[in-house]
């Protein structure tokens, strides 16, 4: 699931991150690709705790539908927007069956040996590495 966000360049902090559907879940970043980055925390976050607290959850609306909601007219005003996925962690490994190219199964494992992960831990890190650039 991804979700509307908008950026804004806030000249003494770099970049702020704010999303629509959920007033109040914000962050910062030096950078547009850090604060996307900061972003994807803080939404995932504050999903969570609206979870936790039994709060509706709001479904992710289209840039069309954010553009055409008049009450977001200036918050948006200025702002770049953005989509950022709702990256979650569940606390809890599920074994999966892939397949994969030799040669990069090889290249997967010699990378994830020289930076001291296991091969689960690289390639968890990679996707999500992946899903938040996209």
């Amino acid at each position: 699931m991804r979700y509307v966000a908008f950026i804004h360049h806030e000249l003494e902090v770099g970049y702020g991150i704010s999303f629509p559907d959920f007033p109040g879940c914000v962050s910062l970043g030096n950078t547009v690709d850090e604060a996307v980055r900061h972003g994807c925390e803080a939404l995932a976050f504050h999903f969570e705790g609206m979870v936790s607290d039994g709060d509706p959850i709001p479904s992710p609306r289209t840039i069309e539908e954010i553009k055409a909601d008049d009450e977001l007219a200036e918050w948006r005003l200025g702002a770049d927007i953005v989509f950022v996925p709702l990256l979650l962690d569940r606390g809890s490994s599920k074994r999966v069956n892939i397949s994969i190219d030799r040669g990069l199964l090889d290249a997967i494992d010699d990378e994830a040996r020289a930076r001291g992960m296991t091969r689960s831990a690289f390639l968890a890190s990679a996707a999500r590495h992946e899903i938040q650039a996209t």
